[in-house]
Formats: C-alpha cells, structure tokens, sequence
C-alpha cells in the first residue's frame, strides 16, 4: 500500500476566486486547488467546531481514505461542499487567507462558491435553487395571495407538499409575509427620495422589504431621533445572496446591477449606503466587488466603500450633539447574539455597544455562537435538523443570559432562535426604538423633572 501523495500547500495554477477570470471555470484547475485547500485543511483541523463540512472531510480522509485526500469521489466532495451554509466563520478563524496577506491564499467559503457555480452550470439549477433564490418573487406572489400563502404555511398538508415537490423541510418556522411592503410604506410617508442625496440611503434588504417592514420602520424612526438624514429609495431589490449560494451567479449579477443603478447616484451625492441585514451589508460591501460583471466593478467597489451597518454608523456619532440617549423605557437585562456575517465584515459590534447606552440595561450578555440558520440552509430538508445541532451552543448560551429580552441583528437568526430556543430576539434598532417611547417597555424611566423627588 503506497503512501499518500505529498501535496504543496501552496497556491496551484487552478487557483481562482474571481467568476471574471476564464481560470475560475477550469473543472481541472479547480479540481486541483479542492485538493490543495483540503490537504490544508486536513493539516490545519482549527475549524472542526464549525458546519459539517470539515468533520465530513477529516472523517472520510482519517477513516475511508488512509490520509491520502486524493482519493475522495465526487460525490464525497458533494458531500462536503454541501455541508458548507456559507457563515463564513471557518475564513474569520483561517490563519491562511487573502484577507492576512498569506501565502496559501485560502479562502474556504470561496472555493465552495466557485463549485457550486460549476455544478450549477453543468447541472442546471433545481426548482428549490430557484424559489429560495428569488425571495422578491415569493413576496409579491405571496402578497397576491392576499394572506393564503401565511395560512398555507401553517397547513400540515401543504408543508409535506412543500417538502416533496419543493424540498423546503415541512417542520420549519418560516416566516410570515406582510400585506405592504416596506417600500410603499415609506412611499405613505414620503420618505422616498426624489433625488439622490442625504446622510444616507437605506437598503431596507428584501426580509424587510416582504417579511418585517416594521424592522425598517423602527431604523427610520431611530435615525430620526438622533437627526440623521435618512432616505429611502425605490427599485431595490435582493442582495442576490440566496441565490449566489446555489451557484447562481447570473442571478446574482442581475439582483446586484440593479442595486447598483439605484444605490451608486446616492453615493455619488455623498450619502452612506445603510444595510439593515448583516448578510446584506456583508454582500455589498465585500462580494460584490468581486462577483458583478467587469462593467459593474468600478460602480460596486464605490457602493462596497460606503455600506454601513446601522448601529455601525449610529455609533460613529456618539460624540456628536445630535446623538440622543433620552431614552423613556427600559429592557433591563440583554441578551445579545452577534451574527456570523457581522462577524465576518471585522466592525465589532457596535449594536452592544449602543444597547448598554440604555439605562438599566446593563453588561449585555453576548453569545458568539452560529445559530445554524445561514440563509436558507436551515429550511431545507437535508439541512433542518443539522442546523439545530449546530446552533445548540448559540441557544444555550442566550438561555443561561437569563435576560427577558434577547437581541440579534440578523432576522433569520431570530427566526432560528424562535423555533428552538423559545424566544424571538428583537433587532437593535427595533429595541432603540422602543426605549426611546415611554410605553416602548414596561419599565419606564424617571423623567428629568421626577429626578429627587423622593429625597428630603
């Protein structure tokens, strides 16, 4: 029986994160770098903890392969490459990447990526690829449905029909459709811009646009009161993220021109670009200068260098005079659970920070964990019950925080940690909202003029 072969950890000709590049759509050459980035890998073991896809691939090299990484099939490459939801932690963690200038250039989640988007092009994309990767579809065809899509999705019947013919797991929590979307709300209101300009531009994402417009509400009204000039525009659509996760990249491109028609005016008038969804803000600000066609690139670096989170920027005025802390009501204690792809775009975590501004608020609890959710891995039938065990840390650490109200800046995640941790987690700008209203919470703070009344 021979020796496994000895693989250089170093770059191979094949090496390619960028769909532009005719390199990118080599099978060989990306075939040669999954041997690479796994041989690394299987060396490196730091990402154990994180999605299924690194115990698969040690596992399968340890136990099936004697060490040699070169005998993995396709499909227990499939295997692994499946098992990857795209958090994006195991790149944070990596000691190996672009991002820290080393040699080995490793980026896992890319390579995941480019391999999905080759089998997309070889296969074709599924029925399931397609629906979860258009969730503006899905909200206007659910919004015709006139609330019967909310009511289908509570039907036993109908969600096992999902299940065979959709492949979207028949027990999972999925969220519910709202009646307007948060683009003609803010039309009511007047709040749609009639011409480029302002402090800055809300990219509301496409969960708020269909799913919780009050969320977009509360970040208007919460930017309001601390005078920042916000405005909102029309025409936005999906990030493009659900659908670059099943390989799609030229829906992708198409989700993101769009975005860019519509966003780079405002930038140009010097406003900032507000995402309101972790996932969102990280795929303007470090994908899209790397995905969109070659036509596109220059208006998408200009986009990626203005995107802000929302708390991100509300805490870059704390020292400002506009900034209000005149808060009416309290929470009390937080838990706090800080979303992988916030983690993934390095910004701390400015929504904490700005939470603990309240009064008896308090050290907030933070849990680091991934919750399991990850787009839209958690809803389909293979990834649903992995999804759990993954996120098990996540909702036991919110748990032992013992705060009645819990805190997370991603939508999705307060989905996840409804249906298995018991708790909806409210988004930070959702419960700065709600502090700056004297009947927000039901502890209500002493107004100024209450202050030492009670003293003698």
């Amino acid at each position: 029986m021979g020796e496994p072969t000895n693989i250089s950890y170093k770059p191979t000709p094949g090496l390619s994160y960028d769909p532009s590049d005719p390199k990118y759509w080599d099978e060989a050459g990306l075939t040669q770098e999954v041997t690479r980035v796994f041989e690394v890998c299987h060396g490196c073991r730091m990402c154990f903890k994180y999605c299924d896809s690194f115990p698969d691939l040690f596992d399968l090299i340890d136990n099936k392969h004697e060490g040699d990484v070169t005998k993995l099939t396709r499909a227990e490459t499939d295997r692994v490459m499946d098992a990857c939801f795209q958090c994006k932690l195991c790149e944070v963690q990596c000691p190996y990447t672009p991002r820290d200038k080393h040699e080995f250039e490793l980026d896992f989640p890319k390579l995941v990526h480019r391999y999905q988007a080759l089998r997309a092009k070889r296969e074709g994309l599924t029925l399931r690829d397609r629906v979860l990767g258009d969730p503006d579809t899905t909200g206007k065809l659910a919004r015709a449905s006139l609330g019967l899509a909310n009511v289908m999705n509570r039907v036993k019947l109908h969600r096992w029909f999902m299940e065979k013919v959709v492949g979207i797991h028949r027990d999972k929590l999925l969220p519910e459709f709202a009646g307007q979307t948060f683009e003609a709300w803010a039309r009511r209101e007047g709040k749609i811009a009639d011409a480029p300009g302002g402090e800055v531009v809300l990219f509301q994402t496409c969960y708020v646009q269909h799913n919780e417009p009050e969320i977009g509400r509360d970040t208007c009204e919460v930017m309001a009161k601390n005078e920042v000039d916000l405005r909102c525009a029309a025409g936005l659509r999906c990030c493009g993220m659900p659908a670059w996760e099943h390989g799609d990249l030229e829906g992708l491109r198409r989700h993101a021109k769009a975005n860019l028609d519509v966003l780079t005016p405002f930038v140009d008038a010097g406003a900032k670009v507000m995402a309101i969804n972790p996932t969102c803000s990280m795929m303007l600000r470090r994908e899209y200068p790397e995905l969109v066609a070659d036509e596109d690139r220059e208006r998408a670096r200009k986009v990626a260098a203005a995107v802000v989170d929302p708390s991100e920027h509300l805490w870059s005025l704390r020292r400002e005079p506009r900034f209000n802390t005149e808060f009416k009501s309290t929470p009390g204690p937080l838990a706090y659970h800080a979303p992988c792809h916030l983690r993934a775009q390095a910004i701390g975590f400015r929504a904490r920070n700005l939470l603990k501004k309240i009064p008896e608020v308090g050290a907030v609890d933070q849990v680091m964990e991934c919750c399991g959710h990850n787009g839209t891995y958690a809803m389909t039938t293979e990834g649903f019950v992995p999804s759990q065990r993954v996120g098990k840390r996540a909702f036991d650490g919110m748990k032992d925080a013992e705060a009645k109200v819990w805190v997370t800046d991603c939508p999705l995640a307060a989905l996840q940690f409804e249906q298995h941790a018991g708790v909806k987690p409210m988004h930070p700008m959702s419960v700065l909202a709600r502090a700056y209203r004297e009947d927000g919470f039901e502890a209500a703070l002493a107004r100024p003029d209450d202050a030492g009344t009670d003293e003698g």
